[in-house]
């Protein structure tokens, strides 16, 4: 990755983390694209800048009032001279906390894109941190969940494979 590219994208994490911290949606709502995409730790989507300006001016003057952002870049990769995907590591701190909980732990892919004002972010997914562990195949859960999958299909109930979302 350029040099140039890398220090830019970087400053624009960080901005992201001090806008946040300062309250300030309408700076935060400039370092992201007009299309704009956010998806939340909750899986509630803002699509536009206008909306996730907003949903972020009710935050910063409600529930998250004084919090601050505490973030750090885990990995940066540019995929094109224009864009870039940015996996991120952080989380709201209240006012009233002097460390972060490990609940409240997220990441962060954030898609960011050259513009002619500079790298903007086009898309964020924040999820929480609370990895589960994969079961070996001949673990317990996995052996019981083959045996209600054989069950089901003996019964003709459930059609995983024919159900898609609405």
């Amino acid at each position: 990755m350029g040099t140039t590219h890398e220090a830019e994208i970087r400053e624009l994490f960080a901005e992201y983390c001090k806008t946040w911290t300062d309250g300030d949606a309408t700076g935060f709502g400039r370092l992201f694209t007009e299309d704009a995409d956010y998806v939340s730790y909750d899986g509630s989507w803002a699509a536009g800048v206008d909306r996730l300006r907003d949903n972020h001016d009710k935050l910063f003057r409600g529930v998250i009032a004084g919090s601050a952002m505490v973030g750090r870049i885990e990995s940066l990769r540019l995929l094109t001279d224009s864009v870039a995907v940015l996996v991120g590591n952080g989380s709201v701190l209240m006012p009233w906390r002097s460390r972060l909980p490990k609940r409240r732990l997220s990441r962060q892919i954030i898609v960011c894109v050259r513009t002619e004002a500079g790298w903007r972010i086009a898309a964020i997914q924040n999820g929480r941190q609370r990895p589960v562990t994969i079961p070996e195949p001949d673990a317990l859960p996995s052996k019981l969940s083959r045996a209600m999958t054989r069950l089901a299909q003996r019964l003709g109930i459930g059609h995983a494979h024919e159900v898609a979302l609405r």
